[in-house]
C-alpha cells in the first residue's frame, strides 16, 4: 500500500487574489483511505476539482499511474479510472435508478452515435452487458428494490447511494467522494462508513473530503489538513489527532 496511485505536486489555484490552493503536494497509496479535512474555506473541494479536470491549476501537477494528468478534461480524467461523487448529488432526476447507473458505463462502451443510429448488432450486445453490470452494482448496493424508481422520488440517503453507483460503473481505480456524508442522519453515516470500506477492500483507491472527524479518523488510512489553501498536515489518523496545528485551527489557540 505504499506506492503512489495519485500524487500532487506543488498545486496552485487562486480566483482573483485569493489562494484557494497554495503549494498542495501530497500522494494517496493505491489501496488506501485517505482522507482530506479542514475548517469552511480551506480548499477542499477546490483541490477535488483540480484533479477531476474541472479545474486547471495556475501551477503545479496531477499525476495519476505515475503519468501527468494536468488539465485534462473531466472526461478524459474519468475514462482513465477516476470517479467522483459531489457535495450536492447529481443525478438525472427524472431517468430511473437504473438508467442513473447505465450512464456511469458510458466511459466504457464503445459504440459511437451513427452505430446506435444503425442499430449495430453489438450495440444491443453492449446495452445488455451494459444493464447486468448496473443490475449487479444495484444489489452489491440493495438497491435492487428501487431499480425501477425514478431517482428523485428516493429520499436523500438512498439517492446518494445512487451516486456511488453510479461511480462505481465507471470501474474506478480511484473513488473521489466529495463530503459522503453531508446530510445524512448517525445510522445512515454509519451505514456508509461501512460501505467505503467495503469499496476499499475490492480495490477501489480512495480519496475523501470529509468534515464528520469521526468517520474520518474511523475510516481512513491517512489524513491531510488543508487550512487556507495550504497543507498544515499529513499523517496516520492518531497523530492528526494530536498535532498541535490541527488543534489550532478546529479549537483555537488556547487549545493547542
Amino acid at each position: 500500500m505504499d506506492k503512489a496511485l495519485l500524487s500532487t505536486r506543488n498545486l496552485h489555484r487562486s480566483f482573483g487574489g485569493v489562494h484557494a490552493v497554495k503549494d498542495v503536494s501530497f500522494h494517496v497509496p493505491t489501496g488506501a483511505i485517505k482522507a482530506v479535512i479542514g475548517p469552511n474555506g480551506a480548499g477542499k473541494t477546490t483541490l477535488f476539482n483540480l484533479i477531476a479536470g474541472t479545474l486547471t491549476p495556475h501551477q503545479g501537477q496531477v499525476i495519476f499511474r505515475g503519468q501527468p494528468i494536468t488539465g485534462h478534461k473531466p472526461h478524459a480524467v474519468a475514462a482513465l479510472g477516476i470517479a467522483r461523487t459531489f457535495q450536492t448529488t447529481k443525478l438525472f432526476p427524472h431517468m430511473t435508478v437504473l438508467e442513473n447507473v447505465m450512464m456511469g458505463r458510458h466511459t466504457r462502451t464503445r459504440s459511437g452515435f451513427l452505430a446506435g443510429m444503425f442499430n449495430a448488432p453489438w450495440t444491443w450486445r453492449e446495452q445488455r452487458q451494459t444493464e447486468a453490470k448496473a443490475r449487479a452494482i444495484l444489489e452489491e448496493l440493495g438497491l435492487t428494490a428501487h431499480t425501477n424508481e425514478t431517482a428523485c422520488n428516493l429520499p436523500f440517503g438512498r439517492q446518494r447511494l445512487v451516486e456511488f453507483a453510479r461511480a462505481l460503473a465507471t470501474e474506478p481505480s480511484l473513488l473521489l467522494l466529495d463530503e459522503p456524508a453531508a446530510g445524512l442522519n448517525i445510522y445512515e453515516t454509519q451505514q456508509l462508513s461501512q460501505l467505503i470500506l467495503k469499496i476499499r477492500d475490492t480495490g477501489i483507491t480512495c480519496l475523501v473530503v470529509e468534515h464528520d472527524m469521526s468517520l474520518v479518523m474511523n475510516i481512513s488510512d491517512e489524513v491531510v489538513v488543508l487550512d487556507q489553501g495550504h497543507k498544515i498536515a499529513e499523517g496516520p489518523p492518531a497523530a492528526i489527532q494530536r498535532n498541535p496545528e490541527v488543534i489550532r485551527v478546529y479549537l483555537g489557540d488556547e487549545h493547542a
